[in-house]
This record gives structure tokens, C-alpha cells and sequence, in this order.
């Protein structure tokens, strides 16, 4: 199966497209650049780039792969935007996955879990993370969630865990602070396109494409209440 991958959900804007060959042989071209901001302008030019390197068009697409979040309002706005845009004038089918699940992808290329459960925790800010866990099965993962850290503790319970992304840590101590086991990894650890893509064979399509924001964005439009008036 043939997929472009993108991702724009936290720190991070990835593209990757893996195709097979007339030969039977897989390849993968990918893009990958950490930015806070920018990441609406720069996607669209990376996908461009990607599927030029791969020598690819869209008519030779089976899929395409978002993450849909959770992660920044404007992140995660602009690639699940994109992805209904692409799956829009190509006619493909679109596919998402939780930017959690994805780093929990590419984590289990990069540490030893040895039978643990595995938690991706990211920095939510205001004291709280975004929290998923993954049994040794990836696609048994329970639902991405907003939590207090001693609320996200609690959903690793008794069990021994190693806890990756950038709020691992504040997890890790309120499991341990709870009696528990617990490791925290990769605290720089981002979501990847290149993980999506290989994720992507193996979801279902969804209509309609989803954002998975899992809180409110913090600008809020003023209500006529609250608007300056000009005095008579």
C-alpha cells in the first residue's frame, strides 16, 4: 500500500511517503524539521518536496495518514486541514491516528520496554498532560486523554511502565510517589511521519476526518460584553 504520511500536531512537521516498487520493493522518502510556529506554511512546500524526491504523483497514492491530534490548536488545525484538502481533490481515502499513538511507534524503536507498559505523556501546560497508554499491544491502546498527573498515575496503576515525551517525568513521580514503578524516556520526543506511515496499512479509513483537540484553544473571541465602547 502506498501512503504519504503528515504530521503537524506538537513541536514538529514531518512528511513521509512509502511506496513499493514495479519490483516488489519497499522505499521511503521522509521530511522532518522541530519549529514552534510556521508549521501551516512550511507542510504544504515539505509534501511537495517529499513526493518530488520519491518520484511520486498522487494518482499512484493508496492512502493518505494524519495525525489528528492532541496537540497545539493551530498543529493540529493545519494538518487534519490538509489532509481532507489532499483526500478532497485526490478522491483518496484518508486515514488518522492520535500524534500519541505515533510517538508510541517510534519509541518502540528506541527503548527497551522488556515487557513494561508503555505511556507517551506530553506537557499539556496549566499543570496538565496529554496521556495514552499502550499495552504490548500497540493497537490496544486506551483513548488519548487531558490529565492531572496524578490522574494520568493512576492509569498505569500497579503496573511497572516506562513513560516517554515531555511530561514523563511529572508522571513517573507521581507513580512512584503512589508506590509504583515507573521510567521516564525521551523527553524530547516528537511525533514522526515516518512512524505514521508505517502505522497506516493497518487503519480504517474515517469520514469524516476528525481534529482530536481534547481541550479548548486558548484564544477565545470577546463577547460584545466585553468589546471597548467609545463614549458619547
Amino acid at each position: 500500500m502506498n501512503v504519504l504520511a503528515i504530521d503537524t500536531c506538537l513541536g514538529a512537521v514531518s512528511v513521509a511517503a512509502r511506496w513499493r516498487d514495479a519490483s516488489g520493493d519497499w522505499h521511503m522518502r521522509e521530511a522532518y524539521e522541530e519549529r514552534s510556529i510556521g508549521h501551516a506554511e512550511r507542510l504544504m512546500p515539505m509534501i511537495a518536496e517529499v513526493m518530488g524526491a520519491a518520484g511520486l504523483r498522487f494518482e499512484d497514492l493508496d492512502r493518505i495518514a494524519v495525525t489528528v491530534g492532541p496537540g497545539t490548536f493551530t498543529g493540529v488545525r493545519a494538518g487534519v486541514a490538509a489532509a481532507r484538502g489532499l483526500a478532497l481533490a485526490t478522491g483518496l481515502p484518508v486515514v488518522g491516528a492520535t500524534s500519541l499513538a505515533v510517538m508510541a511507534q517510534r519509541a518502540e524503536a528506541l527503548v527497551n520496554r522488556a515487557g513494561r507498559l508503555l505511556a507517551v505523556a506530553v506537557d499539556a501546560r496549566r499543570g496538565m498532560i496529554y496521556f495514552q497508554a499502550f499495552p504490548n499491544d500497540l493497537a490496544a491502546a486506551g483513548p488519548a486523554a487531558l490529565f492531572a498527573p496524578g490522574d494520568a498515575a493512576r492509569q498505569i496503576g500497579g503496573r511497572e511502565a516506562i513513560v516517554v515525551g515531555s511530561g514523563a517525568a511529572v508522571v513517573v513521580e507521581a507513580v512512584r510517589e503512589a508506590g509504583g514503578q515507573a521510567e521516564a524516556a525521551l523527553p524530547d520526543l516528537q511525533p514522526h511521519a515516518a512512524s505514521l506511515v508505517l502505522m497506516a496499512p493497518g487503519l480504517t479509513p474515517t469520514e469524516p476526518l476528525m481534529p482530536l483537540y481534547l481541550r479548548p484553544p486558548d484564544a477565545r473571541p470577546q463577547d460584545d460584553k466585553s468589546l471597548p465602547r467609545a463614549t458619547p
